[in-house]
């Protein structure tokens, strides 16, 4: 994995929080209580009963954060909503969604770049060397930057800020490619 990618991963991981450390066992005190974990603390989120398969929960967060989110299309199982903020613009295609367009199963985040498209080899070089993210162009030759998830019912919040960072560093580490294609020609497999 080139070491951008590593550098992805470990930052992703990061803002899930540190695993706590296990207790050294103590080997003069063999009637001593058990250490207990540290409980860790839930980053409450800014908006009441958050769930994050329910788009109109989505659009409400992202509004609370700072950009501009609304729900653009509903289909029978689909949802899609668009969002502008100061770092991108991009879409959530929610799927796999009820009647009323909640308990969606997966979201897929989408940026179009207004750049020139790679080739496919740099394309596909930029994916062999991608462990979250993922480049395509679409029928006009523009770039987009993709990232799924599936979505669970136990999601918390901290977690989908730990997806809305891997989302960020998906469309920062597009633009890189952009600048610079042909250099991911020689780190691919």
């Amino acid at each position: 994995m080139p070491w951008k990618t590593t550098a992805f991963v470990a930052a992703a991981v990061l803002t899930m929080g540190a695993a706590p450390k296990p207790a050294a066992p103590k080997l003069a005190a063999a009637k001593a209580a058990p250490a207990k974990p540290a409980a860790s603390k839930a980053t409450p989120a800014p908006v009441a009963d958050f769930d994050v398969r329910n788009p109109e929960s989505v659009v409400a967060l992202l509004n609370a954060g700072g950009g501009k989110a609304a729900i653009a299309r509903k289909d029978p199982d689909e949802v899609l909503v668009t969002v502008a903020s100061v770092a991108a613009n991009f879409s959530l295609q929610f799927a796999a969604c009820d009647a009323q367009g909640r308990a969606c199963k997966a979201v897929q985040f989408d940026s179009m770049v207004e750049a020139p498209g790679p080739s496919f080899a740099q394309l596909n070089a930029f994916n062999q060397t991608s462990a979250m993210c993922r480049g395509t162009e679409d029928k006009a030759g523009k770039p987009h930057v993709l990232y799924s998830t599936l979505l669970f019912a136990d999601d918390t919040y901290d977690h989908f800020r730990t997806q809305i960072a891997a989302w960020t560093g998906c469309i920062g580490e597009f633009r890189n490619f952009l600048k610079d294609p042909s250099a991911y020609l020689a780190s691919a497999p």
